[in-house]
């Protein structure tokens, strides 16, 4: 139930209207989820190049395959697509990484131990792009230790950098992380710090569980709140979407 449930806390951030840079994994089904129940006029943007404003018939497997380019609005390239995130036209993008720190900076080039051994990662691909120029971006991580550091070994892709009004001052006109969905729960940014805040933790889990597992003393919300589960309907919906648990898995 795991993934369902970040799935569906990960289509809960779309509005709709929004233009949603889509992403692997989980986002393809969080993208469907929110276009086919509260935000049916959000338009997806795949990185390969396609753009929706219909949803992909199901099942979901790729970004790339036949039926999220069956009747497409529009069949172009990702030069194109970044193109309309340097416009500003992108609303949101869901991203991941290999690390991320207290102020949602992320980390996909490499990792480093106190020996100074390092392990080259993926690198950026369009990541920097998105964390630099949509409005807003969402980040869904496995919540571990070494994954959430107070300071990430490399910033692929911005965040909040060291804080405040950092972005301004670098010269990044608009958005930064809004929220960051995780297999413990969902962290958010405070207005002035932008450092990262537990509003909601899941079904079972503690504030210590999630303490435990990150990297710094984490700020909580006075009014921390409880993930809300998937409904029957969305559960329905997610099942139709990944009927073989290609994304999902097999659980309950």
């Amino acid at each position: 139930m795991l993934a369902k449930l970040m799935v569906t806390a990960a289509a809960r951030e779309v509005h709709d209207g929004d233009v949603v840079f889509v992403g692997m994994r989980l986002p393809l089904l969080g993208f469907q989820l929110a276009k086919s129940t509260h935000a049916p006029h959000a338009v997806g943007v795949y990185e390969l190049g396609i753009v929706r404003d219909t949803a992909v018939p199901e099942p979901i497997l790729t970004m790339g395959d036949l039926p999220t380019l069956y009747q497409a609005q529009w069949l172009a390239d990702t030069a194109d697509l970044m193109g309309l995130l340097q416009q500003g036209l992108v609303d949101v993008s869901f991203m991941g990484g290999a690390q991320v720190d207290r102020f949602g900076n992320l980390n996909t080039s490499y990792v480093g131990d106190r020996h100074g051994r390092f392990t080259r990662l993926p690198g950026s691909g369009g990541a920097c792009d998105l964390a630099s120029l949509a409005r807003r971006h969402i980040i869904i991580m496995k919540h571990e230790k070494r994954r959430f550091v107070e300071r990430v070994d490399y910033i692929t892709s911005p965040g909040y950098g060291d804080g405040g009004h950092w972005r301004e001052r670098v010269g990044l006109p608009r958005g930064g992380p809004s929220a960051v969905i995780t297999t413990l729960g969902v962290l958010r940014f405070a207005p002035e710090s932008k450092e990262m805040v537990l509003t909601a933790v899941h079904p079972g889990v503690t504030p210590e569980d999630v303490q435990a597992h990150t990297g710094w003393p984490l700020n909580m919300a006075a009014d921390l709140e409880t993930t809300p589960m998937p409904t029957a309907a969305e559960l329905a919906l997610i099942q139709k979407f990944d009927p073989q648990g290609f994304w999902t898995g097999h659980d309950a």
